[in-house]
């Protein structure tokens, strides 16, 4: 007997990756570029989740749908194509994923740009969110932390009970975070049944329900109307559903994981792969020429064609403030 529901892989794939320039441009974001042993982070997206799903979504925009296109061509990847004219956060994102599938279908939503190992683990994890997600809740993953780290957002729990989500906390509150033992790294990653999200966000979030909903049906072969996109309020899933909801339900997971959101977690990606630091913990990333680094300790020199970036390893998520600076003046460096 033929099974009611599909599961559905929803790849979100719409950031730049702002913390990781230069190698990440708008032409070329983060989840594009082929330096983790000569595939991307988008493909390796795919590749892990292909035998999880039965069908394949990929939400992206209209800079750089072109750039998955050509990722799903070369795994000979069956999937729809949904293309947002301008960037509206995760909860509209979501939300047109959901409207292009059936209400029983159950989404297992990720980000195209995160690095997972321990993969028998993922798999364990997403097969108990499906399972959850069958029974009507809203899951959403929650990482074991391996150390206080100031760059993610983090969720309170009790077994698989969601008690708050915590925005990116400082130092001393990361390390209290981690002391009490009851907190997991906010993965962004979420499973549900593509009707019970749309109730959810319509009873939350209505402005994003309907006017989302109005993009999606007067949408040509995936591609959405820009004026009309526009009217659609930009919240991420967190503030729309997450936090609102009463139907959430948490799996924590004890599979690897990092966002590869700055150098810092790049640099020890590298270095777990045998990317060679001198005696002082110095990397290069992107540059032949040999280079020595004097007096310095935790660096990371970074080298594209058109601009360089030297950095001390923990100050990486400040690159974003450069990527800013750059914006305000309209530079081509970012393309």
């Amino acid at each position: 007997m033929e099974k009611s529901n599909s599961i559905i892989h929803v790849i979100l794939t719409g950031g730049v990756g702002s913390r990781l320039w230069p190698l990440s441009r708008k032409s070329q974001p983060k989840q594009y570029l082929e330096i983790f042993d000569g595939k991307s982070l988008f493909e390796m997206t795919v590749e892990r989740n292909s035998h999880l799903a039965d069908k394949v979504m990929v939400v992206g925009n209209v800079d750089n749908h072109h750039l998955s296109g050509k990722v799903m061509d070369k795994t000979q990847t069956a999937y729809l194509n949904i293309v947002e004219a301008t960037p509206r956060n995760t909860a509209a994102a979501i939300a047109f994923a959901a409207f292009a599938s059936n209400q029983d279908d159950v989404l297992i939503v990720t980000p195209s740009d995160h690095i997972i190992g321990k993969e028998e683990d993922y798999y364990k994890a997403i097969n108990e969110a499906i399972s959850k997600a069958n029974e009507g809740f809203i899951v959403t993953f929650g990482i074991i932390p391996t150390k206080p780290e100031t760059g993610y957002g983090y969720i309170e729990s009790k077994g698989d009970k969601v008690l708050s989500f915590r925005e990116k906390p400082n130092e001393t509150t990361a390390k209290d975070f981690i002391a009490r033992g009851n907190f997991l790294w906010n993965s962004g990653m979420f499973c549900f049944k593509a009707g019970v999200f749309l109730d959810e966000l319509k009873q939350f979030q209505s402005d994003v329900y309907e006017k989302s909903k109005l993009v999606w049906e007067s949408s040509e072969k995936g591609f959405l109307d820009l004026n009309s996109s526009l009217e659609i309020p930009s919240i991420s899933i967190d503030y729309a559903v997450m936090e609102r909801s009463k139907k959430i339900k948490v799996v924590p997971a004890s599979f690897s994981w990092s966002d590869l959101g700055s150098f810092e977690s790049v640099y020890e990606y590298l270095v777990s792969k045998g990317h060679y630091i001198d005696a002082n913990g110095n990397m290069v990333i992107g540059c032949e020429n040999h280079t020595t680094f004097l007096g310095l300790k935790n660096t990371i020199f970074v080298h594209t064609n058109d601009a360089n970036l030297i950095l001390q390893k923990e100050s990486s998520q400040d690159v974003k403030d450069i990527y800013n600076e750059l914006e305000k003046q309209n530079s081509n460096l970012l393309n």
